[in-house]
């Protein structure tokens, strides 16, 4: 059996303010036509199929043109909600989808197996949704569950309570942090708190696979715990981490193989880092311009309106930070006490300027143009 590993499309989401629909659309065609290639036999969404938890009508009608072109290509679809998901909204319409899509979303279900067979018989796929334990408590009151940990935990516990009672090949399909992964700082949103709800990775016990969803870069934790990642880079931290699914295969005896699918990129992304000037008309940043660009430039004093000139040239220019280098020490350890040192204020204007300048004071033509304004301030005080 094939199966293909995705999650995380995070349908809706916005990056630095543009609409990512169209690109995202694109690559779930990109998608549909490797289950075509491949001949996948199921493909497994692991969670955050939306981005928040009242996406947008346009963002249902991409859920309903994709799953419908993934079956149409051969695949069943199981599909489990995340934590940016709303179960509610995601899994309304579950029992309206056409056979052999499947949308997991209540917490009731988990250790219910969806069994879908082939040639060496069957195999049984455990969804379990994002479990908030504040939520979950109503529906195993027993439990005592208080973190993420013990929340996902008890729940594989109930998977492999249905597994010992059955022979057989299975796959688990959850959405968690689970130890040993690599996070993109700002992009995934904290389901922990401290390392109270990092899930061991012995929790996972027991499935043959193991297709987890939540961090954003593709992972292996171990030969059958694996992420797949987002099909889309959301973040200019992820720009280094390729995007793909990854493709299973399932023998008569287990997990015979994983091998990674890349998907295409739509814009790639780029940080630049350099002098103002550079970054306008360095040639080797040609290559660039039609790039999603993090530009930082180094010049002592900050420009004025940075982003306009740079999207003269680079017209995908979404974020600009002024990165100064680091000033050396020069005895003035501090914006204080460079204050307290101040016997003018002419001095107070030059303190002020090499603060925000990164040691660079006020140029001859500007300390010329501040005496001028103070001379005018002190006769305007004087004949007042």
């Amino acid at each position: 059996m094939r199966i293909l590993h995705t999650g995380d499309w995070h349908i809706g989401r916005t990056f630095h303010g543009h609409a990512t629909l169209d690109a995202l659309r694109g690559v779930l065609e990109a998608l549909t036509a490797q289950v075509r290639q491949h001949d996948v036999d199921v493909v497994l969404v692991a969670g955050d199929v939306f981005d928040s938890a009242a996406p947008a009508p346009a963002c249902y009608t991409l859920l309903t043109d994709t799953l419908a072109a993934l079956r149409d290509a051969g695949a069943h679809v199981i599909v489990t909600s995340g934590n940016h998901d709303s179960a509610a909204r995601l899994g309304f319409q579950a029992r309206l989808l056409r056979d052999g899509i499947h949308v997991l979303t209540d917490a009731r279900a988990v250790g219910e197996a969806i069994e879908i067979s082939d040639a060496d018989g069957p195999v049984r796929f455990y969804g379990i949704p994002y479990l908030e334990p504040a939520i979950v408590r109503s529906v195993w009151p027993d439990a005592g569950l208080r973190t993420q940990a013990q929340t996902m935990a008890h729940a594989m516990g109930l998977v492999r309570a249905d597994l010992a009672s059955r022979a057989g090949r299975s796959v688990a399909i959850a959405h968690c942090f689970a130890a040993g992964v690599e996070a993109t700082p700002g992009v995934e949103r904290e389901i922990r708190q401290g390392t109270l709800d990092v899930v061991p990775l012995s929790v996972f016990d027991g499935p043959d696979y193991v297709a987890l969803g939540h961090i954003h870069g593709r992972q292996q934790l171990s030969e059958r715990v694996r992420y797949a990642g987002a099909p889309l880079h959301y973040s200019f931290g992820e720009q280094s981490k390729p995007r793909g699914s990854w493709l299973v295969t399932l023998d008569a005896a287990g997990l015979a193989a994983a091998e990674w699918l890349e998907l295409p990129v739509p814009r790639p992304l780029k940080t630049l880092h350099d002098t103002f000037d550079a970054l306008l008309s360095d040639p080797a940043y040609a290559e660039y311009e039609t790039a999603w660009v993090a530009a930082e430039y180094t010049d002592a004093t900050p420009r004025l309106e940075p982003m306009r000139a740079l999207q003269k040239r680079f017209p995908f220019c979404a974020m600009v930070a002024h990165t100064p280098p680091a000033r050396a020490s020069d005895g003035r350890s501090s914006y204080a006490e460079r204050v307290s040192r101040a016997r003018s204020d002419a001095d107070l204007v030059e303190a002020f300027l090499e603060h925000v300048r990164a040691g660079e004071g006020a140029t001859d033509a500007e300390r010329e143009l501040i005496r001028e304004i103070i001379d005018e301030r002190v006769v305007a005080e004087a004949s007042a």
